[in-house]
């Protein structure tokens, strides 16, 4: 079951393996009938890409993948965040909203202007976001169907120093940080993925981001659909902000291998 569309990719694994490394914030692409409605000129606007793409990520998926004994699953965004963050929620339970940075943000990582403040969300939602939450979605379920379980892994960076947008950039940034849900991170896929990240420096919990995502149609329903977060401090493998990859990408996509092979 792979599946590939304009703006997103779900790259097939083994038969059998439940994992889906799921990479939503890796692209810098922008469609060209977004970009009128983003008022930052083209060297803010690669500026603000530097910032706010989580860089290398759907390399480091690549590469973790091809490692794998057993192969996991990728879903893989191939827009920008810019366009839709088919991580938020599309509606007043996301808290995000307050900085401006719901489903569609209406504000950049420094808490500047980038969309008209009337900017009306739901033609994107309608054309981007609502299409990719079905394909996650059906992702999952077809992972339920030929093995009975589901284990998204969601594949992120964060800079090392906090941004302006960051509601909870007070608290610890470690090398690599962990982030769970309650209903739907069992302890032994936690306690895996700290072991195999240990190297890096160390693990963190739920700072300076916190959660998971998973399928709003199985959020707090499935308990077969487990889901952990891991979020790379980009210091660990690449120059900030918007660099080269290091040598410290090789590194993680083994980790990354091992614990997607684990599971």
């Amino acid at each position: 079951m792979g599946h590939e569309s304009a703006f997103f990719q779900l790259l097939p694994g083994a038969s059998g393996s439940p994992v889906i490394l799921h990479v939503p914030h890796s692209s810098r692409v922008v469609p060209a009938d977004v970009r009128p409605g983003i008022l930052l000129d083209d060297a803010a606007l690669e500026r603000e890409l530097d910032h706010i793409t989580d860089a290398h990520t759907a390399e480091l998926a690549a590469a973790a993948a091809e490692a794998a004994p057993v192969v996991p699953w990728r879903f893989v965004n191939s827009l920008s965040r810019l366009v839709v963050d088919p991580e938020r929620f599309p509606d007043e339970r996301e808290e995000m909203a307050a900085v401006g940075m719901g489903a569609v943000y209406t504000r950049t990582t420094h808490r500047e202007r980038l969309r008209r403040a009337d900017a009306d969300p739901r033609p994107l939602l309608e054309r981007y976001f609502h299409p990719y939450a079905e394909a996650m979605t059906a992702a999952v379920a077809d992972r339920l169907d030929a093995v009975g379980r589901a284990v998204v892994i969601d594949v992120h960076s964060y800079p090392t120093r906090p941004l302006p947008y960051e509601l909870h950039g007070g608290g610890p940034r470690p090398p690599v940080c962990l982030g769970t849900d309650a209903f739907h991170t069992p302890p032994a896929l936690l306690a895996r993925a700290q072991e195999v990240f240990h190297g890096f420096g160390g693990t963190g919990l739920d700072s300076p981001f916190a959660g998971t995502y998973v399928p709003l149609a199985f959020y707090c329903k499935d308990p077969r659909v487990s889901a952990l977060m891991i979020e790379i401090r980009r210091d660990v493998y690449m120059d900030e902000p918007g660099g080269p990859a290091g040598p410290g990408l090789a590194a993680l996509a083994g980790a990354l291998a091992e614990l997607a092979g684990a599971l």
